[in-house]
Order: C-alpha cells, then structure tokens, then sequence
C-alpha cells in the first residue's frame, strides 16, 4: 500500500502519524517548524485523507502500511511521532520494529484499551446526506444538528472535499472506521518492549492518559518520560503547539 504524504525540510527523518478521524493536513503547521531542522513525512493513514481505502483497519496492519512507507522512501530509521490513533500505530511499530525507530514520541494515548467515546460523530458522519448537500455550509448545517461544538465540526469538515461531478464526499473510509472501532480502541499486541528513547506528552485538560497509566507505558517502553503541557486538551499539536514543538525540539536533540 503506497500511503499519501508529504515531506518538508531536510535532515535526520522524523515520521508524524495523525489520530481517528484526522489526515496529514492535522500536522502541517508543526511539520513546517520541524523542518527547520528535520526532514519531516507526515503521512495520510489508511482509510483517511487520501490514502487507500481498505477492507481492514488494525494497528498490525498499520505498523506493516508504516515499514513499507519508510522502505519506499529509504528511510532505514526515523524518529517516529504519533497522536491518539496514531500513536497506537507508533507503539505498535516501535515494539515490532525496534531498529527502524530512532526516537519514540506519543502524543495523548497510552497503550490500554479505551471505552468508546466517539458515538456523537459515528452518529452525525452516518447521518449525512451529502446528496443534498450544495455546499460547505449545507454540510456543515447538517453536521451541526448532532455536533454543537464549531471547533470539532471544523475538525470533521476537512474530511468532506468534492467530487469532479461537484457533489461531495468523505474522504475518510467511514464503513469500515466504524466496523472495526473496537479494535482502535483495544489494547495493542506487544511483544517485546522498546527500550530506545520514548516521550509520552499528555495534555493536562485531557482523559487519555492517567498517572496511573505511567506503570504500564513504562513496563512495555522501558526508557519512557511522561511530559504534561498543561493548557492542552487532547489535540495538544492544536491547542498548544509551541508548547509542544518546544518539548519535540529537547526531547529529539538530545
């Protein structure tokens, strides 16, 4: 599977991965100020953005799309960022492919299982009548009826682009997102533990990832720091990205 990406900058590679519902486009800005130092990939995971849409969704099939993406590219080794979903793939990665990651950064998950929290947008993206629907506004009108919130309607409306017809549609693989939630929101199959360099930044107004989880993120990344920016939700790369490209820059110049 060729995923969709785009790269900026030149230098050691870093490898952003974006979460549930998101695309490449989540993580340009901070890419862009990376690259100042960095040769940075940021990638379209399969079933979102513009990457292919697939009959499977699981974090072993993800961590394989992410080795054959680095093999494309010749990228032996990369420091490896992953946000939410995301950062499952990373984590699965990193355990399964040690020696292909430099760095390991995890942005607001840890690696246990989630209970479901997502009902509110499966119900509103499975209600939309794109058909209807002859412009941005109608869709967002539509999505506004079940997701009062203006600033995860914006978030979910960079996934509704045009067709060449001029009707619209998704672009993420909503069917298949849907029917394998659960697995996206299990524990990972780990194997071995990453004992390479691991930061995991949680934000200080978000669930995700507890004190009591440090236990575990330390049991399977052995050499794990746990970092809170504290006036962050949990899209801390959009609500605090100085903070967070601030502690990326210490963390992977070490």
């Amino acid at each position: 599977m060729q995923l969709n990406y785009k790269v900026f900058g030149q230098g050691e590679p870093i490898i952003i991965l974006h979460g549930l519902f998101g695309m490449l486009d989540n993580w340009q800005t901070l890419a862009r100020k990376l690259a100042e130092h960095y040769t940075v990939f940021i990638v379209d995971q399969r079933n979102h953005g513009r990457s292919p849409h697939v009959d499977t969704h699981d974090y072993g099939s993800m961590a394989e799309d992410l080795r054959l993406f680095m093999e494309s590219q010749f990228v032996l080794k990369a420091h490896i960022i992953g946000h939410s979903m995301g950062g499952k793939t990373a984590m699965q990665f990193a355990s399964h492919y040690p020696d292909m990651v430099d760095r390991l950064v995890i942005v607001d998950i840890a690696p246990k299982k989630y209970p479901a929290g997502h009902q509110e947008i499966f119900a509103a993206l499975l209600a939309l009548d794109l058909a209807k629907a002859e412009t941005r506004k109608d869709v967002e009108e539509q999505l506004k009826t079940k997701i009062p919130e203006a600033g995860i309607r914006q978030f979910l409306m960079k996934n509704i682009t045009r067709q060449p017809d001029n009707g619209f549609q998704l672009r993420m693989n909503l069917p298949v997102i849907y029917r394998d939630y659960e697995k996206i929101l299990d524990s990972l199959d780990i194997e071995e533990a990453f004992e390479g360099p691991s930061l995991f930044v949680r934000g200080g107004r978000s669930k995700y990832v507890a004190e009591t989880d440090l236990e575990l993120i330390q049991e399977y990344f052995t050499e794990a720091q746990l970092e809170t920016i504290e006036n962050a939700g949990h899209w801390v790369h959009a609500e605090a990205p100085k903070e967070l490209l601030a502690s990326l820059l210490t963390f992977l110049s070490k």
